[in-house]
């Protein structure tokens, strides 16, 4: 009966280490794991990061389609057209004054 009794603690004590151990793995796995808490951090803060590159991008084409229907056929805008004729071709009136 003795050899009984010192068993029950061994088995108990081997079973609780397994437990533990087994613990231990699953909570490193959901704090560091690939669907861990940190990577679910790293991405959350990708997303942001990617909404605003997604607000900027959606703001210049805005832009460029305002620009576009403002030197289209059925709307043109004069100042506009001057200034872009100004810009890219180099021109200028002949009663204005280049300084470089």
């Amino acid at each position: 009966m003795t050899t009984h009794l010192a068993r029950a603690p061994l088995g108990t004590f081997a079973f609780f280490a397994v437990a533990l151990a087994l613990a231990t793995y699953f909570t490193f796995a959901a704090v560091q794991g690939d669907y861990g808490l940190f990577r679910r951090a790293e991405i959350t803060q990708e997303r942001d990061t990617l909404r605003a590159e997604l607000a900027a991008l959606n703001a210049e084409v805005d832009r460029m389609e305002n620009l576009t229907r403002r030197l289209s056929d059925d709307f043109l805008d004069l100042d506009l057209l001057d200034e872009q004729a100004r810009d890219i071709l180099g021109l200028v009136r002949s009663d204005e004054i280049v300084i470089r």
